[in-house]
């Protein structure tokens, strides 16, 4: 195991932070996986999950069972680790700008587009080389002007030639679930089978520039862009796993989790040893264009009368709204058929905000497709 310290770009006089990452295995030859936890740093099953595959990949690693390289970044977040409100942690977003950690990523997807015509020839591997020589000259050449964009430029220049991004983190209250890119649904399905998820969410751009889909979305619109003179595999296969809730924290769920990410990347061949069954599938895909968010309709306390991995109808209450001062009940009204994959762990909410997530089947939502 090398273990590797990156400086970020101080902020102001006197103070800087640094991130660190795990490598194991080899770099010469082989497929490359790149794990990262809590990239939202007050989301902590991700931080326990590396605790325990940390400990699992020196064991693989010691006994030659690693093939290529595995790289594992801990705490990916150290700037909103750092950040609290009134003695709350508060790492969703970047104090400074009040911009998502896990947003503003670098779309490579339009400077390739330019300079790809002229090198791109009819061998898929040797195309998928030459992409990814272009795309870190391209990341080489952004000058990050905040300390958050020198976090941002570290971890996308970590993960973007890896053949699979996981990127861990975890919803308020939740049931297990998933983000990936529409095209990979069949890569992708193993994973959700050996985490136990309970939803699969689809799209092919989300809004925003997330880190999953910038290491992604290279891949299917240079794909889509350039056939069929020039093929390009789907060569990442990257995912954001959601951790259950923010209170899930405790060493079975993260054993099981790391057990989960080992076996599916023993199924893809990262790992050489014995591939296990895949588990039951508790989930069907989901476009998150068909997702429903529920917002509550005024402030008031909020009481559920579902849980997280309950399946509604279109019509059902998922719980009330009432006001502590008229008294007035409000039923919340499932305006869609689906599972309720996550909630607000919130139970008194002001107008507007978020409190319950539906994956339905029938898309109906476009423009920008995630949270805040």
């Amino acid at each position: 195991m090398e273990i590797k310290t990156h400086l970020l770009q101080s902020r102001s006089i006197g103070s800087q932070r640094h991130l660190v990452s795990y490598h194991f295995g080899s770099t010469k030859i082989g497929p490359k996986t790149y794990i990262q936890a809590s990239l939202h740093a007050d989301e902590i099953p991700g931080m326990l999950v590396a605790h325990h595959l940390r400990a699992q990949l020196e064991t693989l690693e010691s006994s030659g069972k690693i093939r290529g390289e595995v790289i594992l970044v801990p705490v990916a977040n150290p700037i909103g680790l750092d950040q609290s409100m009134q003695g709350e942690p508060f790492g969703r977003f970047d104090l400074a700008s009040g911009i998502n950690f896990n947003r503003g990523y670098r779309n490579l997807v339009p400077a390739l587009k330019t300079v790809l015509p002229d090198l791109l020839g009819t061998a898929p591997l040797i195309n998928v080389k030459i992409i990814r020589q272009q795309a870190r000259s391209l990341l080489e050449q952004w000058d990050p002007v905040t300390e958050t964009e020198s976090l941002r430029k570290i971890l996308q220049t970590m993960a973007f030639d890896a053949d699979i991004v996981l990127d861990l983190h975890c919803d308020n209250q939740a049931v297990m679930h998933l983000y990936t890119g529409t095209p990979l649904v069949d890569e992708v399905t193993p994973l959700a089978r050996y985490l136990g998820a309970e939803a699969m969410l689809l799209a092919t751009e989300s809004g925003d520039d997330p880190f999953d889909e910038t290491c992604g979305r290279l891949w299917w619109e240079l794909s889509d862009h350039f056939a069929p003179q020039f093929p390009i595999p789907l060569a990442c296969v990257p995912v954001t796993v959601e951790l259950r809730g923010e209170t899930d924290v405790a060493h079975e769920l993260a054993e099981q989790d790391a057990d989960a990410l080992i076996a599916y990347l023993a199924y893809k061949g990262h790992i050489d040893i014995a591939v296990s069954n895949l588990p039951k599938a508790f989930f069907e895909p989901t476009p998150l264009e068909a997702v429903l968010p529920i917002a509550a309709p005024h402030a008031g306390m909020l009481v559920f009368a579902k849980r997280p991995g309950d399946v509604v109808t279109e019509g059902d209450s998922i719980g009330e709204l009432i006001d502590p001062l008229t008294g007035k009940t409000t039923q919340l009204i499932a305006k869609i058929s689906g599972k309720i994959f996550a909630r607000t762990a919130y139970r008194y909410v002001q107008r507007g905000m978020a409190i319950a997530k539906i994956a339905g089947k029938v898309p109906f939502r476009t423009g920008k497709l995630l949270s805040m």
